[in-house]
């Protein structure tokens, strides 16, 4: 590992222990140069399917388009960082047991309507506005109503 504060590659290991859903270990390190300590996290590579797009361009799948969703989303809410991990993991090992080794956007995009709505409503409302390109009022109402009705 670089040290962030000097740049060297000598390190020792302080600490190691897993985090709370045994997906990564957490490491505290020591640069042996300048004496820094810092953390880093370890998590097994996993393979993903590869993303088709509504244009029919395909790429790799990219965790930080996700959060960086969600983050938008969940922008000014009562969300935590590490709530919006897990549900990208969740979203990831549904990903993985997806039988394609390709999957389309809107497949993506629905996985994470449906994990925001069990975290936060409004979240939910935003992403959909975006994610099914709402043009007018009417479109949230209704989606405000068809939320309203699931929890009856």
């Amino acid at each position: 590992m670089r040290c962030p504060f000097c740049g060297s590659i000598k390190d020792k290991v302080i600490d190691s222990r897993s985090t709370k859903d045994d997906c990564e270990i957490r490491r505290r390190r020591e640069c042996e140069e300048c004496g820094g300590r810092f953390t880093t996290y370890e998590r097994i590579e996993e393979i993903m399917p590869v993303v088709k797009k509504k244009n029919g361009e395909r790429e790799p799948y990219d965790r930080n388009k996700i959060k960086k969703g969600l983050m938008i989303s969940c922008q000014k809410r009562p969300v935590s960082a590490e709530t919006i991990d897990q549900m990208i993991d969740k979203i990831e090992k549904e990903l993985q047991s997806y039988e394609k080794k390709e999957v389309e956007t809107s497949f993506i995009g629905d996985l994470v309507m449906e994990a925001l709505k069990e975290v936060d409503k409004v979240a939910f409302i935003r992403f959909a506005s975006v994610y099914k390109e709402f043009g007018e009022p009417k479109d949230f109402i209704a989606k405000a109503n068809e939320v309203r009705e699931e929890k009856k």
